[in-house]
């Protein structure tokens, strides 16, 4: 099998084995959460900054998480941009990171992205120096100008967060690979394993999920499914499928058939 170490992941000039990122939230406890994680061998873990206590003294996910992951900050629950900015620079300051994975809500049922609210504070984020991977809807323009912004990466929604429904629109998933030349994420909608293998042999550099996890009846053997999926996805796509085609071919040769 392919090391994955010869195939990375690379972000912002910042190489990752796996191309499996997980979410940190909605598990049924920690120990579930740190097994589920360790079982899908993802090294990039998003947290939910606005759901941390960082000032608290107890124990908090980032004191479970830390040691061993990256930890990616997120502005879940944010619906402005200003809420946005600021959550991005309280995390820069709380956890000495640059980096942070985008939201900017504009519906509360459907949690989709707010996108003029969106693209105003990446622009501002990436003024300010940071790595910005925005959660986005699957607009090909939308990715482009993300990217011209100057984001690290794009992370198109393959259908509403939680939903389960998988890749809702491949087409435009395909076209957002091919028309810009950053990281192409999948993030939201991811259901069972062969959401995440679609996503990967559509091109995509990488799947974000976490209640497809989190949520399973077995959220360990989940994970490691979802890891499995995401590899295969991906060696598919390298090796290149064969063309559809209307009409069958045979598979093996029609010439020397004993009898003709």
């Amino acid at each position: 099998m392919t090391n994955p170490l010869d195939d990375p992941l690379t972000i912002a000039e910042q190489n990752f084995a796996s191309r499996l990122l997980i979410g940190s939230s909605s598990f049924p406890n920690n120990q579930v959460m740190l097994d589920s994680i360790e079982a899908s061998s993802a090294q990039i873990v998003t947290v939910a900054i606005r759901r941390v206590d960082l000032g608290g003294a107890g124990e908090n996910i980032l004191d479970l998480l830390e040691d061993n992951y990256f930890i990616l900050p997120n502005t879940a629950g944010c619906f402005t941009a200003k809420d946005a900015i600021l959550t991005a620079k309280l995390a820069r300051e709380a956890l000495e990171t640059d980096w942070v994975k985008l939201e900017v809500i504009g519906d509360r049922d459907t949690i989709y992205p707010d996108v003029e609210q969106l693209l105003r504070a990446a622009e501002e984020l990436v003024d300010s120096g940071f790595k910005v991977m925005p959660y986005c809807t699957d607009d090909p323009i939308t990715c482009r100008k993300l990217a011209d912004l100057g984001c690290v990466a794009v992370m198109p929604l393959g259908a509403p967060i939680g939903s389960g429904m998988g890749v809702l629109n491949p087409y435009n998933i395909e076209i957002i690979r091919r028309i810009i030349n950053i990281p192409v994420i999948v993030d939201a909608g991811i259901g069972t394993a062969s959401d995440a293998a679609l996503a990967m042999e559509l091109g995509c550099d990488g799947v974000l999920l976490a209640s497809a996890v989190s949520r399973a009846h077995n959220p360990v053997m989940m994970a490691r499914a979802m890891k499995s999926a995401v590899t295969a996805g991906r060696l598919a796509h390298r090796a290149g499928r064969i063309p559809r085609k209307r009409f069958a071919q045979a598979s093996s040769p029609e010439s020397g058939i004993i009898g003709t």
